[in-house]
C-alpha cells in the first residue's frame, strides 16, 4: 500500500471539482479555487466476528455523500458531504451519535460533495475528539481548494493517508472489507477512480462505489463478477442514469438501494432508468431526500431498515413521495426487516493485487 504524498495534491487551484451527471448545469462559481491495508490472499477468507451489530447510517447532506459506519469497536465514514456545509451536518450527526473517533476515513474521490467537510471534520477530531485513525484515497487529485484545504488538514494533523487499489483489504474490525476500484493503474477521470468497497459482516453485505460510472462498473464487473453481491448497494451517483447499469445491477442483485441526493437535485437525481432498473428487480429504494438520514442495522443474518419519514420504497413511487423535513440527527424508525439470500455475498474468493508496499 503506497502512502499517498500530500503535496501531489496542492497544484494550482483552477476550477471546483463538482460531481456531473445527464444534462447537468455549470458548476457553482462560487466555490473560491484553490490500521494500513493488505493484500487479499487467495486463501478462503476468514468469518468476520457477528458479535454485536454492525450498523450503516445514510446521513441526509443533501446533494452529496455521507455515510457513517460502526462496529461493536470501530468506525468508519464514508465521505462527507458538501463543500458548502463545510462539515457541519456530519459533525453534528456524529456527535448525536456518540462518535469519539473515526477510525477509517474513506475519500471515495476527490469531488466537493464527497469531501466538503473533509477539512473540518479532521480539525474537530483531531483537537477535540480522539483522532483520525487512517484516510483512505484513490490518489486522484482535483484543482479546487477544497481538495488543497483536505489536503492541508491532512498534512497539519499528520494523518495516516494510504492511497488505495482494487484488491487492498481495509482492516476495519468486525468486517471484510475489500477495495473493488481504482485499478492498477488508475486513470485520469475522478468519478471512475472513486474508491469502491463491499463490506460483509456476517452472510450480510453492503457496497458502496461513489460516483463510479458505466465504464467502472463493466470493469468491475469483469474483475470480480459475483463477489460484487450485495444486500444494500448504495447507488452509485447519486442515483444517476451514468451509473447502475443493468449488467452491474444484475451482479449485484440488492435487495434495497440507497439514492443520497438532493429533492430539488439540480441534476435531475435520482434519475428515472436506474429507478426503473431497481424496479425491475424487486429493488426497493430509499432517498434521504424523501426518507431522511437512513440507518441499516446488521446481526449478521438479518438487516433492519430505519428511516426518519414513513414513505414508500416503492422505485417507481418516490418521485411522489414528500421531501423529508426532519433533522439529519432525528431518531428513525424501523421500516422493515431484509434477510441476507446468500451466504455467498459474504464468502467470495478475491485475487490478490501484488507488489503492495507500506
Amino acid at each position: 500500500m503506497k502512502r499517498l504524498v500530500a503535496a501531489v495534491g496542492l497544484c494550482v487551484v483552477l476550477v471546483l471539482a463538482g460531481c456531473t451527471g445527464v444534462g447537468v448545469p455549470p458548476v457553482d462559481p462560487t466555490e473560491p479555487p484553490t490500521g494500513e491495508p493488505t493484500d487479499v490472499s487467495t486463501d478462503e477468507p476468514r468469518s468476520p466476528a457477528t458479535a454485536g451489530t454492525f450498523e450503516v447510517h445514510a446521513i441526509n447532506v443533501g446533494q452529496a455523500d455521507a455515510t457513517l459506519l460502526r462496529t461493536r469497536e470501530e468506525t468508519m465514514l464514508i465521505d462527507s458531504g458538501d463543500w458548502r456545509d463545510d462539515g457541519e451536518t456530519v459533525i453534528e450527526y456524529l456527535e448525536a451519535h456518540d462518535v469519539d473517533r473515526i477510525d477509517h476515513l474513506i475519500s471515495t474521490h476527490a469531488h466537493a460533495d464527497h469531501i466538503g467537510g473533509h477539512e473540518a471534520i479532521i480539525d474537530h477530531y483531531e483537537t477535540e475528539r480522539e483522532g483520525i485513525g487512517a484516510i483512505y484515497d484513490p490518489g486522484v487529485p482535483a484543482t479546487s481548494r477544497t481538495y488543497e484545504e483536505y489536503l492541508d488538514a491532512v498534512e497539519r494533523h499528520n494523518v495516516t493517508l494510504f492511497e488505495v487499489r482494487d484488491g487492498d483489504e481495509i482492516p476495519f474490525e468486525g468486517t471484510r472489507t475489500v477495495v473493488r476500484n481504482p485499478p492498477e493503474p488508475p486513470g485520469d477521470s475522478l468519478n471512475d477512480n472513486s474508491v469502491a468497497v463491499t463490506i460483509a459482516f456476517g452472510n450480510t453485505t453492503f457496497l458502496f462505489t461513489g460516483d463510479a460510472e458505466r465504464e467502472m462498473e463493466s470493469r468491475m464487473l469483469d474483475a470480480h463478477g459475483d463477489a460484487l453481491a450485495a444486500d444494500v448497494y448504495h447507488a452509485g451517483h447519486h442515483g444517476s442514469d451514468t451509473s447502475s447499469s443493468a449488467a452491474f445491477l444484475d451482479a449485484v442483485d440488492p435487495e434495497v438501494a440507497i439514492v443520497s441526493a438532493a429533492y430539488d437535485s439540480p441534476y435531475g437525481h435520482p434519475h428515472d432508468e436506474p429507478l426503473e432498473r431497481f424496479a425491475e428487480r424487486d429493488t426497493r429504494a430509499v432517498w434521504t431526500a424523501t426518507h431522511g438520514s437512513i440507518v441499516f442495522e446488521s446481526n449478521g443474518t438479518n438487516i433492519s431498515v430505519r428511516t426518519q419519514h414513513d414513505v414508500t420504497m416503492s422505485p417507481l413511487e418516490l418521485d411522489g413521495a414528500p421531501e423529508a423535513t426532519a433533522d439529519p440527527t432525528d431518531p428513525a424508525a424501523e421500516r422493515t426487516v431484509i434477510r441476507s439470500v446468500s451466504t455467498a455475498h459474504a464468502h467470495q474468493r478475491v485475487q490478490p493485487r501484488t507488489g503492495v508496499t507500506p
